[in-house]
Formats: C-alpha cells, structure tokens, sequence
C-alpha cells in the first residue's frame, strides 16, 4: 500500500502527479532520472528545528513564594488532593499527589496525606514544585516503517497514535512508552546527542496523529548540517488533506500569523497570544461531492511550521481537516448532509447522529478517529554527498480507505 522510494539523486528528484481514481489516493511519483530541470526548494520556517527543550506547563504549583489556601465548612469531607486539584488550575490529580508525597503540602503547617480529609478550618500551603526525575529516552521494540537509512541518517514512516519524543511536562512513566525516539533507540542504538537525552536525533517533528515523513540523525555532524538547513529554509515538506468543503479557488495562500489560543491553552489560533508570522500554500488535487458533504484532497506546502499551522490555517478559512474535532471538524458525518445543505437547514452532527443511532441508521454514519493529514513528501539536501534527495509515502491504510469510501457515494464530477 505505501510506496518505499530509494534514495532519488538530484537529477531524477523531479516528480509528476499520478491523477486521483476511484483506484487509489492521488499521489507523488518520481520522473525519470533524464529529467534535469533545477527546482527552488521549498522553505521551511526555522522555528521547527529542535534547539531547545520545550517550555514545561506552568502551575500555581510552580509559584517561586508558597499558596496559601483557606479550607471552609463546606469542604468538610473533602480529600485534600481532590481539594487542591479544583482550585489549581490545569494541574493533575497525579502532580498534587507528588506535592504531597514530597512534603510539599502542609496542612496548618505539618506535612499531611493526599486522602487526607478536611474538617474545613485548615490553612493549607504549597512550598515547593513536584522534583520530577529527569526524563531520558530509552530503547523499545516498537516495529518502524523505515523508509530509508544510512550511515548519517534515516527516513521514518510515522504512523498516526505515536508521539516524536515525550515533553517536559510527562512524569508518569507510561507517558513516555511509545515513543518514535524509543523505537528509533532499539532500531539504531545510537543517535546524534544535539538534541539531549530527551530527544536524540530528533531534528523536526510531526503531530501525533500526523502520520508520514520524518528525518532523524545518526551523527551529530549529520544532525548540524540538516538544522543549518533548515535553518536557511532549504527543505521542502509536501502534505495531503482532506478538509471540509470545497475551496473557491484552485490554490491559495494563508498568511496570518498564529498564537496561542487565550480561551482553550490546547488549541493555536489566527487570533492568539503573541502570534508569529506562519504561511501556508494549498492546491486542490480532487473535489469530492457526496452524501456526507463537499470535500476536498489538497497538497499543502508550508514556509513556516508553527504548532498546528496546516489545521490552524484551514480550519480559519472554512475547511477544517477531516477528523479534526479541535479545530470545527464534525465528529461524525452523517449521510444527509448535503441534501440538509441543499435545503438550507442547518444541521447538528451530534444531534443528527443520536436520532440516526436510534432509528438503527448508525452503520450510514462516517467518522474518522484521527486528523485527515500526512506527510507524503520530504525534499532536502544530503548532509554527506551533498546531493539533493526526495523521499515519498503514500497515504497509510486508514487514509486510504476512509477516501475510498467517500468515492464509491460521490456524484459524478462535472
């Protein structure tokens, strides 16, 4: 199903586009190698490349001058993690539990239990910060679709579910089982170390439920030489969508600068906290008309790479990807939704999808468990011969056959 490119040398890097059918996704294919026109890379935002740990959550719990909280007559009965839990904004159960194990939580000034239950007079304070253990990766034979490998570096398939690297914020040790670093450690045994022991090798990464391309240092000289390009923005990185409605042009830019989003901190937006400059190119590959609604297959290049940048931006401009539930996709899609259109009757998917569930229609109801978007090409320069590579990955499985679905119901184009 996925197509294993070999290492395509400069002269043959050029591709054509196999048109999309009811046989399969549209994808990339290489010319032939007596194809000699240069190509301007694509660029790539700088911000990508991995030079620092990233920043860990911040908490009331991480205060530098001790919380003092005032239990009253109604939290009497209350366990004290459960109260500490509620009045500490986004902070685990699981982390109150290490303040207190810690001794880190006092209760009118002695160090207490976290199912200790308030009598509501207590004074209760917060001296310090959880003393995590410093998170190192570590070897787990997780099986890798390996694209293509050398002495200086490898070329993963991700699949979607599988985090790059565990973050700062994860103590728990399930947390950081799973990982693409982990597989990579079993796989390789021995990474580029400019990345620390958190994330060896690791130059550029991809959403968890992003499956596709990704490359990975062996050597620290391989990893300098890719962060210097993708530094001065000489790779080119291709993606496929499927997204919500139908675009009114061809192709098309999106440049508004994304930041953090001030009401939900999991979520970036074209109207967030300290936005920064992000661009993103689409081109519609296949307009699909079907029961479900308008949808569109689009190749997406990105200049920049901001958190979420290719949902962020086609969630803004009306086209959310498909299963992307955190920026306005549907959860569900319901097989009525264009005749609802047609009508002009708006439509609740939640509300539709309970009525079709209990009429027994829930088998003609689509859902996707994860964001319709994969990495399916990945251009740079090597970093030993010098000699400018492509590498390809057709739509994975999933991908595949949910489009296929939507295919075998779509109207007849034109």
């Amino acid at each position: 199903m996925i197509n294993r490119p070999a290492l395509i040398p400069s002269e043959a890097r050029h591709g054509t586009r196999t048109p999309a059918s009811a046989s399969g996704p549209a994808i990339l294919k290489p010319m032939p190698r007596k194809v000699p026109a240069p190509c301007q890379p694509e660029l790539i935002d700088p911000e990508e490349i991995l030079t620092e740990a990233p920043e860990s959550e911040e908490s009331a719990t991480e205060s530098s001058s001790p919380t003092v909280f005032h239990a009253s007559e109604e939290d009497a009965g209350v366990r004290l993690d459960h109260y500490l839990v509620a009045r500490i904004p986004d902070v685990s159960r699981v982390r109150v539990q290490h303040l207190v194990e810690q001794g880190k939580v006092l209760v009118n000034e002695r160090p207490s239990k976290a199912s200790f239950k308030l009598r509501g007079s207590e004074v209760i304070e917060i001296t310090g910060t959880v003393e995590a253990p410093p998170l190192k990766a570590f070897a787990e034979d997780i099986p890798l679709d390996v694209v293509y490998e050398d002495k200086e570096l490898a070329v993963v398939n991700k699949p979607a579910g599988m985090v790059v690297h565990a973050s700062t914020g994860s103590a728990e040790d399930a947390r950081n089982r799973g990982t693409l670093v982990n597989a990579l450690l079993f796989r390789f045994n021995k990474l580029s170390e400019m990345g620390g022991e958190l994330r060896p090798g690791i130059v550029h990464r991809l959403d968890k439920d992003t499956s596709g391309l990704i490359v990975v240092a062996k050597n620290d000289v391989a990893h300098r030489k890719l962060v210097e390009q993708f530094s001065s923005r000489q790779v080119h990185k291709t993606y496929l969508a499927l997204v919500h409605n139908w675009p009114k042009a061809e192709s098309g830019t999106v440049v508004d600068p994304i930041g953090r989003d001030p009401r939900n901190r999991t979520r970036m937006s074209v109207a967030g906290i300290d936005p920064r400059t992000a661009v993103s190119h689409y081109k519609v590959v296949e307009r699909l008309l079907t029961p479900y609604g308008r949808f569109a297959l689009v190749e997406v290049r990105i200049e920049t790479g901001r958190t979420h940048q290719i949902r962020v931006h086609m969630g803004s401009i009306g086209h959310p990807i498909v299963g992307d539930t955190l920026y306005g996709a549907p959860q569900i899609l319901l097989p009525n939704t264009l005749s609802r259109e047609r009508q002009g009757t708006a439509i609740s998917s939640r509300t539709e999808a309970k009525k079709a569930r209990a009429h027994g229609e829930s088998a003609a109801t689509l859902s996707l468990p994860r964001n319709f978007l994969h990495s399916a090409q990945l251009n740079f320069t090597h970093p030993k011969s010098g000699k400018a590579v492509e590498f390809e990955a057709g739509l994975p499985e999933d991908l595949h056959n949910f489009l296929e679905k939507l295919r075998r119901v779509a109207e007849p184009s034109g």
